[in-house]
């Protein structure tokens, strides 16, 4: 479709269509942080390994924006959806109050990274009017395949609040981040919570590593071995948080291959064998914890691989702050802080529109009030 004089917006497919150079270049742009989840090698990962295609309900559908003479300016990692499973903005509702009203949710269409609950960019231009020009070229392209809807989750503040005017629903949501305050050591960190809390955390991790030793490995240092342990691990947390885990063996062994710089693993042993095992990747500007999974149940052992290992690694390498998945109060207590995640909506009927709308009014200052109600209770000092 045509998108002003000079703009062209295209369906681009699978991944595998666009030079990997060309993507990366709208991704990562001169200056910005890295972020490994918009990188070709990890959304092609997902494709090439099967878990995100149309056979799992994740048909992609990404946009590309050209200049006339045919130039990449702009790009939306977008898929076509027959389920809302691996989004964890939770739909469910709308969808069954829309078939319930005799209309039909499914398909949708979903810009998002599949399975990975990370804030960031996700209409990937540098230009308003080429950004602008792709949230368009999703909605038509939803109008023309007879679509629900338009969903942009885990993305910024202000991608939201720039294609709000085209009819996007913003939605607020929560995730508990670890901010780095300048801290030298994890002791720093600590000398910065109250005594009761100081005291707790490192009752905890002496209780964590109690006949174990904690191995951190990245890049060549992770072996087949311990990604078969890790993906053990994987699969037993999947199985049991979700029935069916999302990704295969097959994506993380395409991640080790072209991601290993960006991958660490800390791996806990007992009597020389793993007992559990947590997946790291290492962005320009924080560190993403992943995955985790144990065979043996070790007391605080979680919080240790998660979360404190987590800490002590974004300190070391002077990363701003760690991000440690979806949900999780209990990571509160633990020095990450509330934190505001953004989605935006586009709905075609415009009865379900209506309803989300009103929704919306009440869930948000909500969440804004539920935030703000939590930060009190971080456990760092609280001023005289």
């Amino acid at each position: 479709m045509d998108a002003g004089d000079a703009i062209s917006i295209q369906v681009l497919g699978d991944l595998s269509n666009i030079d990997r150079a060309e993507w990366d270049a709208l991704a990562g742009p001169a200056g910005a942080p890295f972020d490994p989840f918009l990188s070709w090698d990890f959304l092609q990962a997902l494709e090439e390994s099967g878990c995100a295609i149309a056979e799992k309900g994740w048909q992609p559908a990404h946009l590309i924006a050209r200049e006339r003479g045919g130039a990449a300016i702009g790009a939306m990692p977008l898929y076509a959806k027959d389920h809302s499973y691996g989004e964890y903005v939770f739909d469910h509702g709308w969808a069954d109050a829309l078939m319930r009203a005799g209309g039909r949710y499914y398909p949708k269409l979903q810009c998002a990274v599949p399975f990975t609950p990370v804030p960031g960019r996700r209409i990937l231009a540098s230009d308003p009017a080429v950004e602008s020009a792709l949230a368009q070229g999703a909605i038509g392209l939803a109008q023309r395949a007879g679509a629900s809807s338009v969903h942009m989750t885990f993305a910024t503040a202000e991608q939201c609040a720039r294609v709000q005017p085209l009819g996007f629903m913003r939605r607020v949501g929560i995730q508990y981040h670890w901010f780095n305050r300048g801290y030298a050591t994890f002791a720093d960190f600590l000398g910065a919570l109250s005594s009761q809390k100081r005291k707790t955390i490192r009752r905890e991790r002496q209780r964590a590593v109690e006949g174990l030793r904690v191995r951190r490995l990245r890049g060549a240092d992770i072996t087949t071995r311990d990604w078969d342990f890790f993906f053990r691990c994987y699969m037993d947390t999947g199985g049991r948080k979700w029935g069916s885990p999302y990704l295969n063996r097959a994506f993380f062994t395409l991640l080790s291959e072209r991601m290993a710089d960006r991958c660490v693993l800390f791996v806990a042993d007992a009597d020389g064998a793993p007992v559990a095992s947590a997946l790291n990747l290492v962005g320009g500007d924080a560190l993403y914890g992943r995955y985790w999974g144990r065979v043996a149940d070790v007391p605080f052992l979680h919080f240790e691989l998660c979360y404190y290992q987590a800490i002590e690694l974004a300190i070391e390498l002077g990363l701003a702050r760690v991000e440690a998945g979806a949900q999780g109060e209990h990571k509160l207590a633990r020095g990450y802080e509330p934190t505001q995640t953004y989605s935006a909506h586009w709905i075609a009927h415009p009865g379900l529109r209506s309803a989300i709308g009103n929704y919306l009014k009440s869930e948000t200052p909500a969440v804004i009030d539920e935030a703000e109600m939590l930060a009190e209770h971080t456990p760092f000092k609280k001023d005289e």
